[in-house]
């Protein structure tokens, strides 16, 4: 075994090296192919000086169980990669960029291979002897789903890693206790400063994410993180989903582990980000009117430090949701628009009679076809208005145009003309940027998943009443956040359209494409989120579900197509649970209600199945 270090030898790089390496099934470092107890996921991003003493504290850990250990880094520049690559037994993954840490453990999923558990580490930890088997021994425990151990700081003091759920009354009481007055009851503290409940075994509803034992069967059931955390609040959001999905999360404290800190790095940028992830994790897990007073209590909360300037930024970014997205997000190393890039996949848009709209949407993309970075086709069919001609107006934009208004036969044609892979197919009206686009592309490139889409935003401006209900309801189910429809776009690399090979007749080309693939070959990327417009009127949403029944209708006639039925059955007798279990209060109760309310109206009248036609919600367009 090599043991690369840059400092003089530590204790534990000592022990480390007495260990032989594994052999077949002995305990140890295990290859990929080989099946492991035990496969360690770790996401760096400038960890040079921290990466070697996790890896030898984990060589300990091998001397009792076969471990894969997989890494992924996020463009660090100080030769983290350099240093792990050092190491033949650990599998590196090189992120095309800093996709934060959910999206770094989403993409080191996929490599884990045949294991029993999946431990997520930060890399400025270092686990004291036997941590591996004490988190092992917990998960016995019935209904275990998740171990968390017992986090040491530098000093060795305790540091507070148990949290209790989000509410609205725990945000107040942080607001205006906050670390002074620690010893408390745990309905006014979202942390746990009991120093007793570190001495002893027991249920928490979530902990830090530095280090987390996930049963293997539990992250297949509980699916991908959140990309759209990025950082802070994505364990939050992943072990409400483990609780919601019977399990239990233990803590463990005979299981020790030590935390440096600032592994991730500090910036007002990023205390601005924590913050504001407060909210958004709110907004996903409560109902409207409680996430308002909950945004508002974390809004006092730094209103009332505002004496600070650090806390002024802060509360000015809680405030105001349109500088949201200058916080720091994920990034891609290959965005830059320049003519040295490499061409990187083509965009395919289908439009008939988008005269309206079709400028709008190809302008943020003009520059990067303009610099062949991008072949963006647009195949007008059965236009009967100047959409060729506005197309055409926007420079760098390939036009085709044919005879039939058929989105099925635009899809097919723009598959003829572009010549890149990996391709997206984007409505005519959808609002996106060149950045977004090149992120789906780009992560396509990587080669663990095979379909993608980026984050969608509803923009139900000018809205009546009941469609902004509607709207509301569908963000909060689960589905829509893991599924390739309803974003008014996706994408796929040349793999993956030869799962299909061509689009079939059916209305729904997006359920379709989504129904070619399973959960781990496909992915929501968490680039700046699509924009789509949403009717105006209930009856203008009522045509667009009408249309969308007929189009699972006609994937259930895809008899020949395995998952059709699967795929088509998600979106109807799944939705009533997760419609259930959306309901936080009587703000989600009524959006629930209108939602179901729709979704029955638009049963009643969908249409027979018949040939694909062009059918749209005119009002969003205006």
């Amino acid at each position: 075994m090599t043991t690369i270090r840059d400092h003089r030898p530590s204790d534990i790089a000592e022990q480390a090296a007495r260990i032989p390496q594994a052999a077949g099934s002995q305990p140890g470092f295990v290859g990929a192919h080989q099946h492991a107890d035990i496969c360690v996921i770790v996401v760096t991003f400038n960890n040079r000086d921290d990466i070697t003493d996790l890896l030898c504290s984990l060589r300990l850990q091998a001397g009792e169980h076969r471990v894969r250990v997989v890494v992924t880094d996020n463009g660090s520049q100080d030769g983290t990669v350099q240093r792990l690559r050092a190491e033949p037994d650990v599998m590196v993954i090189a992120a095309p960029g800093n996709l934060g840490y959910a999206g770094g453990i989403n993409l080191a999923s996929r490599h884990i291979g045949s294991c029993d558990h999946i431990l997520i580490l930060n890399p400025d930890l270092v686990l004291e002897p036997h941590a591996v088997s004490a988190l092992l021994g917990r998960m016995r425990t019935p209904g275990a789903g998740v171990a968390v151990p017992r986090i040491l700081n530098s000093d060795r003091t305790t540091y507070r890693s148990l949290r209790h759920e989000p509410s609205i009354t725990r945000a107040l009481g942080d607001a205006v206790l906050g670390a002074k007055v620690s010893n408390r009851p745990a309905w006014s503290t979202e942390t746990e400063y009991s120093a007793a409940s570190y001495r002893w075994p027991h249920r928490v509803d979530w902990a830090s994410g530095a280090a987390l034992l996930i049963r293997r069967e539990v992250a297949d059931q509980v699916g991908a993180w959140n990309e759209e955390f990025f950082l802070y609040s994505e364990e939050t959001d992943y072990l409400r989903r483990v609780r919601r999905a019977g399990f239990d999360v233990w803590f463990e404290p005979t299981s020790i582990v030590v935390h440096r800190g600032s592994g991730s790095g500090t910036s007002p940028g990023l205390a601005a980000l924590m913050a504001v992830n407060r909210v958004r994790y709110a907004e996903s897990s409560m109902d409207t009117g409680s996430a308002a007073v909950f945004r508002a209590a974390v809004a006092f909360s730094e209103a009332v430090r505002s004496y600070d300037p650090h806390h002024r930024r802060i509360l000015r970014y809680v405030v105001n949701r349109r500088r949201w997205s200058e916080l720091p997000s994920a990034t891609y190393s290959s965005w830059a628009l320049d003519a040295e890039a490499p061409r990187r996949g083509s965009v395919i848009i289908p439009a008939c009679n988008e005269e309206s709209v079709i400028v709008r949407t190809l302008t943020p993309l003009s520059s990067a076809a303009t610099l062949g970075i991008v072949e963006v086709v647009v195949v007008c069919n059965g236009c009967t208005d100047r959409t060729a001609a506005m197309a055409r107006s926007v420079e760098g934009i390939t036009v085709v145009e044919i005879d039939q208004a058929s989105k099925i036969a635009a899809l097919n044609a723009g598959d003829r003309h572009a010549t890149l892979w990996p391709r997206m197919y984007l409505d005519a009206d959808i609002g996106v940027s060149a950045q977004t686009v090149l992120g789906v592309l780009d992560r396509l490139t990587v080669g663990d998943v095979l379909a993608a889409r980026p984050v969608a935003r509803m923009n139900a401006d000018g809205a009546s009443i009941l469609v902004r209900s509607y709207y509301r309801a569908r963000a909060r189910l689960p589905q829509l956040h893991s599924s390739l429809w309803g974003g008014g776009c996706y994408a796929v690399n040349s793999v993956g359209h030869q799962r299909f090979d061509h689009f079939p007749s059916v209305v729904g080309d997006d359920l379709f494409v989504d129904s070619s693939f399973t959960s781990d070959e496909k992915l929501i990327v968490a680039v700046d989120p699509v924009v789509v417009r949403t009717p105006r009127r209930p009856r203008d949403l009522h045509a667009v579900l009408r249309r969308t029944y007929r189009g699972n209708a006609q994937l259930l006639s895809l008899a020949d197509r395995p998952g059709s039925e699967a795929a088509a059955g998600a979106t109807t007798r799944g939705t009533v649970g997760q419609l259930i279990g959306s309901v936080r209060g009587p703000g989600s109760a009524f959006d629930a209600v209108v939602y179901a309310g729709f979704a029955v109206w638009g049963r009643v009248a969908q249409r027979p199945t018949g040939p694909p036609q062009w059918e749209r919600d005119n009002s969003s367009r205006r």
